[in-house]
């Protein structure tokens, strides 16, 4: 997912940790092994993961970091900068929002759950892709598409239940934007569809400060599709803000 964004932390000096979330980079287990229970799968949250990343801190001995957040990952941003903001030096955003699920949206999630666990991860994956996408992308670089499905199917039916359940159960944020007082960074693809550029201007004007980057021609997965351009606007916030 960050393979793009860690060939140019390596040539600036930054020190990355990229975790995988809880079950994710997993196959599915083979006949032998045991399968977790439905329950196991719908009760993970996402203040856990943000926990999960607290707790990689810890073990790292690191006491501050820009915390940095694409899509699901933006959501564990916010998570953590409520749960735990005294380690967050400064924030990126990007093609995320800051509110909970409307009752359409946990109804999509329901769907996506059920696909899930009835016909497998590639029937999900189908499903979402013209999402994560944009169109510019899909025409002009397609082995981004081939290289989103690659990494969706590296997971299994279990973590990606855990993960759409935990995001439809997520807590609204929004309210939390005016207390955040580190420095702020906002990127969108301009052809994101699931949280678009007018969500990301919203947060841009509730977080004092704060800087907007939208990236022509991305759609959700802009640091993907657009790697050179959010790698600059990340270059930048760093060196100046941080």
């Amino acid at each position: 997912m960050w393979e793009p964004q860690l060939a140019a932390a390596s040539d600036a000096g930054w020190h990355v940790l990229a975790p995988h979330y809880r079950g994710f980079g997993a196959p599915e287990p083979d006949a032998n092994s045991p399968v977790p229970a439905a329950s196991e799968s719908h009760s993970v949250t996402i203040d856990d993961y943000a926990g999960d990343v607290v707790d990689l801190l810890d073990a790292c001995h690191v006491h501050e970091a820009v915390i940095c957040g694409v899509s699901m990952g933006g959501y564990v941003a916010l998570a953590l900068m409520r749960l735990a903001p005294r380690y967050a030096h400064a924030l990126v955003l990007a093609d995320t929002k800051p509110q909970a699920d409307t009752p359409d949206g946990i109804e999509n999630r329901k769907r996506t759950v059920r696909l899930a666990e009835e016909r497998g991860a590639a029937a999900v994956v189908d499903q979402l892709l013209p999402k994560l996408i944009g169109p510019t992308t899909r025409r002009e670089r397609p082995e981004v598409a081939d290289r989103v499905r690659a990494i969706a199917m590296s997971n299994s039916v279990h973590s990606l239940v855990a993960a759409t359940t935990a995001m439809m159960t997520r807590p609204d944020s929004t309210d939390l934007l005016p207390a955040i007082h580190v420095p702020t960074l906002i990127l969108v693809g301009d052809e994101d569809e699931i949280t678009p550029a007018a969500v990301a201007e919203e947060m841009k004007a509730a977080v004092a400060g704060s800087e907007l980057c939208v990236i022509g021609g991305a759609g959700h997965l802009s640091n993907l599709e657009k790697p050179e351009v959010f790698n600059d606007a990340l270059t930048r916030f760093l060196t100046y803000r941080v």
